[in-house]
Order: C-alpha cells, then structure tokens, then sequence
C-alpha cells in the first residue's frame, strides 16, 4: 500500500503495477480452478504453476530477486513436463448464442483498445502501455451495455479460459524480453560491433543499415521478440556503424518494425505461431509460419527501402 500512497511515484508506475496484480491474481483464480477439479498429479501441477506464476505477477515488485528467480525455475517444471494442460473445466466448447451476437459492432470495444493506448501515449504521461489496459476496461464496459449478460464474473471466466487456452506460451513474451536485457549486459551488443568492424567498411552507412536489418531479422528470430533483440542490435550495429554518422534517430523504431518481419516466421514466437495452431486445430504446426513467409520477406525490402530514406 505504501507504493501507491507514495506521491514520488508516477502515476503510470502505480497503474502499471495494478495491472500487473490484476493479471497475477487472474492466474491465481485459475490456478485455484484446478485445485477444484483435482484428477490426480497433473492438476496439481497445473495448480502449481499458474499459481506461482500469479505470486510472481502480483507481488514480484516486493519479492527478493533470488526468491522470484527460484518460483520462476519451480514453475517452469510442470510446463517442460506438459502438464499443466487444460482441464475440462475451462477449455469447453463455447455456445453460440443468439442474444450476445452484435454484428460489426462487436469489432467496436477490440478498437476501443487501440485507440485508448494511442490516445494515452500521445496525449497524457501515461504509456500505451497503460493505455492497452484502459482501454480493456473501457472494452468490458462496451459489452456490458451491449448485453447485461457480460457480467464482471462472465469477464473473469472468459479471460481464465483464454489464459489455459494459450497455456505455458504467456509468459514467453516476458522471458524473452528480460533475455535481451540478459544479453546486453553480457556485453553481447560490443563483442557483435568488435566483429562487424572487420567487415564492414568505415563509414558506409549503407552497408551498416542493411547489417542492422537482417540483424534483427535474425535475432528476433533466435529470441522471438523484436523488442528482445532491438537492444542488442542498436548497441551492436545501429550506433557504431549508422547513428555516429548522424543518421535520424528514428531508424531505431524503423529497425524494430523490420525485426518483426522475423517475428512471422519462427517457433519461437509462440504466441503468434504456435498458439493459433492449437487453437485452429490446424494439422500442420508450422502452417501459420509458412503462409506468413512470402508477406514477411515482403514487409522485409519495403521497410529497408524506407529505412534508406532516413540518410
């Protein structure tokens, strides 16, 4: 409670960490929803993992380092086990129901979001990311005049039968992301600008922007997150061999637009590819990856033709 009384504190630093709690203790109802349906060894270590996950989410601000870093090891067991699968008791087959349909204007909270997060980050100081969770708010509101029957307890179950949906692969996008930050304090991004001054000639911003992109093609593929390799990539490349030449600093977004053409296609951005073909059902597991191949080499030379406008 002192965090959030404290006047210090930036507002967007105390909504950011009520969001964190509301996600935390969305795990932990699910978690519990398994210790309710025990059917054995596996529900439990099912129960074990949202539940410490949900720890880690809603008090991981107040929790020692090394104690978040050992429930983050424990919980990862049952995942690598794969048990921590659905239980029949959220993953169930949705009803149609005539009443709840709205045509288009079901699309109207899902822009709500959007347009929230923009809105905050241009117009106030609080982050989209922020914004991203006002806007669901706002969402849930929507719906709720649409239908009374979309009650908070309608919101709750539905949020916990996406969350088992996807499963173990939600908290990949925050490993990722925490491993960028792991390999630039490894030195990683230094040791990558030692060996690209032996092949890249001084002063060729050319050949740096290039190098920069299909650098974070590549590692955004290795880590799955463009945001994950972004840091490497500018530390490495994009200062040493475009921005000390007095290049905009924008070409830095434009590079993170350009490592997302790497995000279509890998495994290891699961949340992207992997999690639609369980969903799907689909019968090849990388059919989403592969159809996304031709549109990412596309977006690819687009967005490097764009990028060489910035010299």
């Amino acid at each position: 409670m002192e965090f959030f009384l404290n006047s210090e504190i930036p507002m967007n630093d105390k909504l950011l960490e009520l969001m964190f709690i509301v996600m935390g203790l969305l795990c932990i109802y699910l978690a519990l929803k398994h210790l309710r349906s025990w059917r054995g060894f596996a529900s439990f270590e099912a129960f074990l993992f949202w539940f410490l996950l949900g720890v880690v989410l809603a008090a991981g601000r107040w929790l020692p380092s090394y104690i978040t870093g050992i429930l983050i090891l424990i919980m990862t067991l049952p995942a690598i086990q794969r048990k921590s699968q659905p239980f029949t008791g959220v993953a169930k087959k949705i009803k149609f129901d005539p009443q709840l349909f709205q045509g288009n204007k079901i699309f109207i909270p899902a822009l709500s979001i959007g347009t929230v997060a923009i809105l905050c980050s241009f117009f106030t100081d609080i982050s989209s990311l922020v914004g991203i969770g006002i806007g669901v708010v706002l969402a849930m509101f929507i719906l709720f005049i649409f239908s009374r029957k979309n009650t908070p307890r309608v919101f709750l179950r539905d949020g916990a039968n996406m969350l088992e949906t996807i499963g173990p692969l939600s908290m990949l996008p925050m490993l990722l992301a925490s491993l960028g930050a792991i390999y630039t304090e490894a030195g990683v991004g230094v040791t990558i600008a030692e060996i690209m001054q032996n092949m890249v000639p001084k002063g060729n911003v050319y050949a740096g922007m290039i190098l920069l992109s299909v650098g974070m093609v590549i590692f955004t593929m290795i880590m799955g997150n463009s945001f994950a390799s972004i840091t490497v990539m500018l530390v490495g490349i994009g200062y040493p061999f475009v921005l000390s030449y007095g290049v905009d600093p924008v070409i830095g977004m434009i590079a993170l637009s350009i490592g997302s053409c790497g995000t279509l296609m890998t495994p290891m951005a699961a949340n992207f590819n992997i999690v639609p073909v369980n969903i799907l059902e689909m019968k090849d597991k990388y059919g989403v990856i592969k159809n996304q191949i031709v549109v990412s080499l596309a977006m690819f030379v687009c967005q490097l033709l764009y990028l060489f406008m910035f010299i």
